[in-house]
């Protein structure tokens, strides 16, 4: 008798063999790129050598960031296929810089701005410095720009020379923002927010309770940003020369001015003194061919991209005693979270490998965070304090921000350095409590039902937010609120009232916070480390080693292949046309957001510890 097959099992079959065929087609493929890699460099004896008077091209192709976001797959892939991150990392571009200043076949360095996104005070502050290192070794720093927004123009401003093209311009705008407020759009759909806060400048959650900004919240943020956009014009003044205060009375009559140029920016920034020639795309080219050395068909400039120029340099070899960094990048959360954004406990796991590791003598934490979750900020302070107590010197470097969250985790260390344009303090917490009830009733819709206590409707977004239960949530972010000023005082050696004073959710620069007792001194991710090293009596220039999670089989597969093909594979076009949405109309969707993941979370309610404070 034969057996009869059932149709459903000669299906699954099949299936399986298709799944597996792909599967072994991709390994493959992996396999045979691996091979023509391997080829490659074996014949094409590396990359060529770089012409003299090479010229460093550094594109800022997206924002200025401390890591790159994404998991590491996605990441490998992206170099695998030649695809430019959309992100510059701040490492990387320091790195470059300071390669370049003693490379005898780099004559100049070429600022390319237009694509780039944006950045904090502390991140420009540590690249112009490498600028200014730079031409102090004897290179010429160019800068052009089809148009200059004011983060990329505070870069040019470093250069020597600073070119625009004819239908462009500089724009200085100032710092601050106009924010959403959506009172009355929520109670017109029937939605009451429930916001419970301590700290008299504690405004993240304000947004969601009024149609306006508080007249604490002005004075907080008039402070700040008044502090901030005087130092940023300073700075430019200093780097062009220019009669201090200039710049401001500029601003003022641009308006003026630009009617009498007949709107033509170009020749306003040249009449501004901001730039130092008008030129087309084809004039700066020549103008780099002259200075420099031509390519291989004589028709442009001998040039070199940064992730190129990275590959040429020899890695230091990973032995010996070295001064551990985390970088603490992005908005905290609970759990783990990928590069780009802060999980309790995978910065938790970072800082304890680098407290095991032997040859890890000390650990910078490089913040750069506006907050987020008390528990997760609470966890990864816990384990820096646990490092310290193993006698591993802790040393926090505050980057562009390091704000109520970012504060917290910077409370365990034997030294805090930050800039002076970086934005911290914020010492405050608050928790939003959404409920909709009136929405309920609004669209005839009920809910009833049995709890054996009154916790257990306490608060239902459908029913509403019971008294007590309003009195228990702001008696515990009362109880959080003493922890961190209690933290705090303790870190900096402080009376509680002293810090009390200081905090209310106020935000301040790092100066601010130098005079206010909240930090060290001011410095760059450089002293901390150098800091660090003196702590753990290191001799000489320390090695410095990034812990970050280490990659996967795959992952390091893909990394592999990329970094050899990646060198001989030309730069994407960076222009790409597409609809371009304006930020403000994303704004509501992620104030939005952020309520919707406090309300899902796995806890009766959350505690925040977010500033809402970056400076556009």
């Amino acid at each position: 008798m034969k057996t009869l097959v059932s149709p459903v099992w000669w299906l699954l079959k099949k299936i399986w063999w298709v799944v597996d065929g792909m599967r072994r087609a991709l390994f493959n493929l992996i396999l045979l790129l691996l091979l023509v890699a391997l080829v490659w460099g074996l014949f094409s004896g590396g990359p060529k050598p770089l012409r003299d008077k090479s010229t460093l091209v550094l594109s800022f192709n997206g924002p200025l960031v401390e890591q790159f976001s994404g998991s590491a797959r996605d990441q490998a892939m992206n170099q695998l296929q030649g695809i430019e991150p959309k992100q510059v990392r701040l490492r990387d571009v320091l790195a470059a810089l300071e390669a370049a200043g003693k490379d005898a076949k780099i004559s100049q360095v070429l600022l390319d701005l237009d694509g780039f996104s944006g950045a904090g005070l502390a991140g420009l502050h540590e690249v112009a410095a490498a600028l200014q290192r730079v031409r102090a070794a004897g290179k010429k720093v160019l800068a052009y720009g089809d148009s200059f927004s004011q983060r990329a123009y505070y870069l040019a401003a470093q250069a020597d020379e600073i070119y625009v093209h004819p239908m462009g311009g500089v724009l200085l705008d100032g710092f601050g923002r106009q924010r959403m407020y959506y009172k009355d759009a929520l109670e017109r759909v029937g939605i009451s927010p429930n916001l419970l806060r301590v700290g008299t400048y504690k405004n993240a959650g304000e947004p969601y309770i009024a149609n306006g900004p508080s007249q604490a919240s002005l004075e907080a943020e008039s402070y700040l940003y008044n502090e901030l956009w005087g130092g940023f014009l300073a700075d430019i003044e200093k780097a062009r020369k220019l009669e201090a205060g200039s710049l401001a009375r500029s601003v003022e009559q641009a308006d003026k001015d630009l009617l009498a140029l007949r709107g033509d920016m170009a020749k306003l920034a040249l009449q501004q003194k901001l730039v130092d020639g008008i030129k087309t795309r084809d004039e700066v080219r020549a103008l780099l061919m002259e200075r420099g050395a031509r390519d291989d068909k004589g028709h442009s400039f001998a040039r070199i991209g940064l992730g190129e120029y990275l590959a040429r340099q020899k890695p230091a070899l990973p032995v010996g005693p070295a001064v551990g960094v985390v970088v603490a990048q992005g908005e905290i959360k609970d759990g783990s979270a990928a590069p780009g954004t802060i999980g309790g406990d995978s910065t938790a796991e970072l800082i304890r490998q680098a407290r095991e590791d032997d040859q890890v003598k000390a650990v910078v934490l490089r913040v750069n965070s506006p907050g987020g979750s008390a528990f997760a900020s609470e966890v990864i302070r816990r384990e820096l304090e646990l490092t310290q107590k193993a006698g591993k010197p802790v040393v926090i470097s505050m980057g562009d921000v390091a704000a109520s969250g970012g504060y917290w985790i910077s409370m365990s260390s034997d030294e805090v350095i930050a800039d002076a344009g970086t934005i911290t303090g914020s010492i405050g917490v608050f928790a939003l409590l959404p409920t909709g009830e009136k929405l309920m009733d609004k669209l005839n819709l009920h809910t009833a039902g049995y709890t054996t206590t009154w916790l257990g409707k306490g608060y239902d977004f459908r029913t509403g937010l019971d008294p007590r239960m309003a009195s228990a949530v702001q008696s515990s972010i009362q109880h959080i609120y003493d922890e961190f000023t209690g933290k705090a005082a303790a870190a900096r050696k402080k009376k509680i009232d002293e810090i009390d004073a200081v905090a209310q959710g106020r935000v301040w620069t790092g100066k601010q916070a130098l005079e206010r007792g909240l930090i060290d001194r001011l410095g760059s991710l450089d002293d901390a480390v150098k800091a660090a090293a003196g702590r753990a009596k290191l001799e000489g220039q320390p090695r410095v080693s990034y812990i970050e999670k280490e990659p996967g089989r795959l992952e390091k597969l893909l990394q592999s292949v990329g970094d050899t093909l990646a060198p001989g594979i030309a730069a994407s076009v960076r222009a790409q046309l597409g609809f371009h949405v304006p930020p403000a109309l994303l704004q509501p969707q992620q104030d939005l957001a952020m309520a919707s993941e406090l309300l899902e979370g796995r806890k009766p309610f959350s505690t925040t510890v977010h500033c809402l404070c970056t400076a556009p």
